[in-house]
């Protein structure tokens, strides 16, 4: 029963690759520097990878937002944050936060569960949600400004520079998918890590992986097999949608955005950051659209060209839509596995329920 619960984190992976793969080869592809197969490709191996790379990272902030420690509440949790984004992506034709779907899918359990909300963590998610799409903005407008800088004082010819520039989308584009996977997966499969499947270990060829590796991975998958069957239509959207993009824009927009998810992503750059008495980065999960939308924001800066402001306010409506359809997906759906399905989606009663049952049991 605990692999069948198991499919709708594979539909949220999935989900995940058809929408946030744009967020990073969509500018490539709608400036036509990539063709969408080579892209398809390079991400699919890559956001693998990160997804593997990713088990002790932004998981454990998902958790202390919400414990989810059934099966099927897991499942429902999952299944209403996708829901939310196919609909939202069906709807408005943008990419969606499945971030913010997650966020809101998870206080739905806790608000049907009776379940307190850990304030702290819900802030500081709130907080990289503003805070990630400056940052890509910053990244990219000053990554904008030296690359321009370089290429003037270089002079190169302009076949020398369109070679440069693929091969330079690439090698962004690969990091950007590895950050994606090492972020984003905590979206996926964070909160089927309480009531993993898989055993404590299991042996892949000369590899042993934990469980919640092995979770992990397979949610990796599911993100490739999004980013190959649904991810063009969203890539071609983004990529030419909000403003006109040349080949060096786009490629400081998928370094910029892949930056910001691999600082908010890296346990290994947080521990780094520590020994060097440095002050870290949370790990938390952030959305690579709002990386992607600020980064493209910081450029128009810098170059003073215009935005397209209707794509753009559609993209804000999806974000602050996604977690309110999240959540209502997530309490609806809760309830009929509950009352119509009998199905516990929680390992204990909600407080007001156990609370009840002692005063009748001492009356």
């Amino acid at each position: 029963m605990s692999w069948i619960f198991l499919t709708s984190g594979l539909l949220l992976g999935w989900s995940l690759g058809a929408n946030d793969a744009a967020n990073l080869f969509g500018t490539a592809v709608g400036s036509r520097m990539l063709k969408f197969r080579t892209a398809a490709a390079v991400g699919s191996v890559f956001v693998v990878l990160g997804s593997y790379a990713g088990a002790q990272g932004t998981s454990k902030t998902l958790g202390r937002l919400g414990a989810i420690d059934a099966p099927a509440g897991a499942f429902m949790v999952a299944l209403a944050a996708a829901l939310a984004v196919v609909l939202l992506l069906m709807k408005i034709g943008q990419p969606v936060s499945i971030t913010q779907a997650i966020v809101g899918a998870i206080l739905g359990w806790n608000l049907f569960t009776g379940r307190p909300t850990d304030l702290t963590t819900l802030m500081e998610l709130l907080g990289s949600w503003i805070i990630s799409p400056l940052l890509a903005a910053g990244i990219a407008a000053g990554l904008f400004a030296l690359i321009h800088l370089w290429l003037k004082r270089r002079r190169l010819h302009l076949l020398e520079v369109d070679v440069w520039t693929r091969a330079a989308l690439l090698v962004a584009g690969a990091f950007g998918a590895f950050s994606l996977g090492m972020n984003d997966i905590a979206n996926v499969m964070g909160v089927f890590v309480k009531v993993s499947p898989f055993p404590e270990t299991t042996r892949l060829g000369p590899l042993v992986v934990t469980n919640v590796e092995m979770l992990f991975l397979l949610g990796g998958l599911a993100i490739a097999t999004g980013i190959c069957t649904y991810s063009d239509r969203v890539m071609l959207r983004l990529g030419s949608g909000l403003t006109s993009l040349s080949p060096l824009a786009a490629l400081v927009v998928v370094l910029a955005a892949g930056l910001v998810l691999f600082l908010f992503g890296s346990p290994g750059l947080q521990r780094l950051l520590q020994a060097l008495h440095l002050p870290g980065w949370p790990l938390v999960p952030v959305s690579a659209t709002q990386a992607v939308v600020g980064a493209i924001l910081g450029i128009s800066l810098v170059r003073r060209s215009g935005i397209r402001l209707k794509p753009l306010g559609q993209i804000a409506i999806g974000w602050v839509t996604a977690p309110l359809v999240a959540l209502a997906l997530a309490y609806v759906g809760l309830f009929v596995l509950q009352n119509v399905f009998e199905l516990p989606v929680s390992a204990s009663p909600r407080p007001a329920a156990a609370a009840r049952a002692i005063a009748g049991t001492g009356s």
